[in-house]
């Protein structure tokens, strides 16, 4: 895999960057630049979002790339996220979101999982995010984290046979084989 390109500036300097479909993140004032995902990667994203659509009614559900501003110096880009309909991350000017979605899905990549578990775990946790779903397409389970309190307890790490209810979804029932599109 190749290596990612590094620069720092602010969240107005890297919203003048222009458009791009690869992964272009700032975090901690770094711009992370990665090369696509694979297709294993995409297809488990692709899995995870219908499932999701299945499960809810109302919110909104985007898949990456879409920017969320979470401050100055951290914007990020989830593999999946989900908005509920009352959501505080809202749209600005059709062009990104400010705020910390409701659900936030990440699927590990060989390059991201350090960056997953540590650095996005921390500014999730930090920022308000309800819950954090992390999906490991090698070993096949899902580690999914609940805000409680202002941090982020484990709820469980669930396998493709198990399945888990959802706080942030009101309760839905989960089933983890349909997020890997078994």
């Amino acid at each position: 895999m190749a290596a990612q390109v590094e620069t720092r500036m602010t969240a107005a300097e890297f919203f003048e960057l222009p458009e791009s479909s690869l992964p272009v993140e700032l975090l901690d004032g770094e711009v992370l630049m990665s090369p696509a995902p694979e297709l294993g990667h995409q297809d488990i994203v692709l899995q995870t979002a219908l499932a999701l659509k299945s499960l809810v009614t109302e919110g909104k559900i985007y898949i990456a790339p879409v920017d969320v501003y979470l401050d100055e110096f951290n914007i990020v880009q989830p593999d999946v996220l989900w908005l509920a309909a009352e959501s505080t991350c809202l749209p600005v000017e059709g062009k990104y979101l400010r705020g910390a979605p409701d659900l936030v899905v990440e699927v590990f990549s060989p390059g991201s999982i350090s960056r997953d578990k540590k650095k996005k775990f921390g500014l999730y946790e930090k920022h308000g995010v309800r819950e954090y779903w992390m999906l490991d397409p090698q070993e096949r389970y899902i580690e999914v984290q609940r805000l409680d309190g202002g941090r982020f307890t484990l709820q469980g790490v669930y396998e493709p046979d198990d399945s888990f209810e959802s706080a942030a979804l009101g309760g839905k029932v989960v089933e983890v084989k349909s997020l890997f599109g078994g």
